[in-house]
């Protein structure tokens, strides 16, 4: 499938928004209407060059967003849709492109329809799941080994119906398109069989699915024509890490034969791992973000990555905490932890969208040691250059026709 025209020029901001306003562990739980705040922080997505918001789940669930009780209701401790709507209404508005997160390989335990058909096998809904009657009480097929995420049957016509009626109910009101949430845990033709229907009533809608690894065969067969770069994430921070640019070359060979099937949504921190400022220190955050700009694919940007925020991923309950802080109510209120990172992810954001071309960019090397690393993205006639070294501390420039040119430099070497 080809991705709608106007991702030709996306640039993401990803939020979790139940983390970012609060309503995860809030100090006062009466509050509601939190989903306004994100609103406060449209400017600043806009002057750092977005141009989409990419938000986390906004669905009523039972603690942490994936973990859906009701596709169509906004979790009231974000608020209601009168909030959702303005949101919309203030993302366009500005230009903003939305993406809502559609968790539909499992949902709560709690969901209606599964208490219904766990009550009996003759229950309407009694195909939506993987449920063995034979046990008292009944047991039904979990996620990932985890009690309160249950699998849907993806093969139930129930399920193929209840997914499309979501898309279409959110696509009406406003949204650009999804983000699937474990989509690689879903059968490819279970996509191929309800994103026809969606597309034709909505043809300029992006569906992107979250993948781990590259299957070209399966992203084939599931008709996406966007997935997330995991592979290329991996690379990119466990290069400088280990000042190996072999990984990174490697990678973007394989990330150049993705870019021939699908528009990928690249990243270098999202909801789910530790931050980038954490993981490679803030010099090497910089050179991360020079190869997310200069790399084919639909970048994307985590809330607070760009002024330094940092955050462990951990295995374990509450794990997630530090990497889905809460901030403040606008971004005129934030005071970033690293404000200099804040210039240079603004100069390569804007480097980016100076050049759309690299959205189709293929890269070649032209140097590599495990220190350094010179590539050319190109497209056609267009490219630009991009050095990375390593070898006397940590330093990217950038530098193309008609002047194009971009330069880091630290005497510091990636923590």
């Amino acid at each position: 499938m080809t991705a709608p025209g106007w991702t030709d020029t996306a640039v993401w901001y990803a939020v979790y928004p139940l983390g970012m306003t609060g309503a995860l562990h809030p100090t006062d739980p009466s509050e509601g209407h939190r989903l306004i705040r994100v609103e406060g922080w449209l400017d600043h997505l806009v002057s750092l060059g977005c141009n989409g918001l990419l938000l986390g789940p906004i669905f009523t669930s039972r603690s942490h967003g994936y973990d859906t009780l009701d596709y169509f209701s906004i979790d009231p401790r974000l608020g209601d849709d009168a909030d959702f709507d303005s949101l919309v209404a203030a993302c366009h508005a500005r230009g903003i492109r939305i993406l809502l997160d559609g968790v539909f390989n499992h949902v709560s335990q709690d969901f209606p329809a599964l208490q219904s058909a766990l009550a009996s096998p003759d229950a309407p809904t009694a195909d939506w799941f993987y449920i063995d009657y034979s046990t008292n009480p009944p047991t039904r097929l979990n996620f990932e080994g985890s009690d309160d995420l249950v699998r849907l049957n993806h093969s139930s016509p129930g399920v193929v119906k209840l997914v499309g009626d979501v898309m279409r109910h959110w696509l009406a009101r406003g949204i650009d398109g999804w983000r699937l949430d474990a989509a690689y845990a879903v059968e490819p033709h279970f996509w191929a069989t309800v994103l026809p229907d969606v597309r034709a009533q909505y043809p300029d809608a992006l569906f992107t699915g979250e993948v781990i690894h590259s299957d070209l065969d399966r992203l084939k067969a599931s008709t996406l024509e966007s997935v997330t770069a995991y592979e290329l994430w991996k690379a990119i921070w466990s290069s400088l890490n280990d000042a190996n640019f072999f990984e990174l070359d490697w990678t973007l060979t394989r990330h150049d034969e993705l870019l021939d099937l699908t528009r990928p949504l690249t990243f270098i921190g999202n909801h789910d791992v530790t931050r980038i400022t954490t993981l490679v220190g803030p010099q090497g955050a910089v050179l991360a973000m020079a190869v997310l700009c200069t790399v084919g694919g639909m970048p994307s940007v985590y809330y607070g990555d760009e002024g330094g925020l940092e955050g462990t991923k951990y295995e374990r309950p509450g794990g997630d905490d530090e990497i889905r802080p809460e901030l403040p109510a606008s971004a005129d209120q934030w005071r970033p932890p690293l404000p200099w990172l804040l210039d240079e992810y603004r100069a390569l954001i804007a480097l980016r969208r100076r050049n759309p071309w690299l959205v189709n960019a293929r890269h070649k090397m032209t140097e590599l040691t495990n220190q350094r690393l010179v590539y050319r993205s190109r497209a056609g006639d267009d490219w630009l250059q991009v050095d990375l070294d390593l070898e006397a501390g940590c330093s990217v420039v950038i530098s193309g026709p008609q002047g194009e040119s971009y330069r880091y430099e630290s005497p510091r070497r990636p923590d």
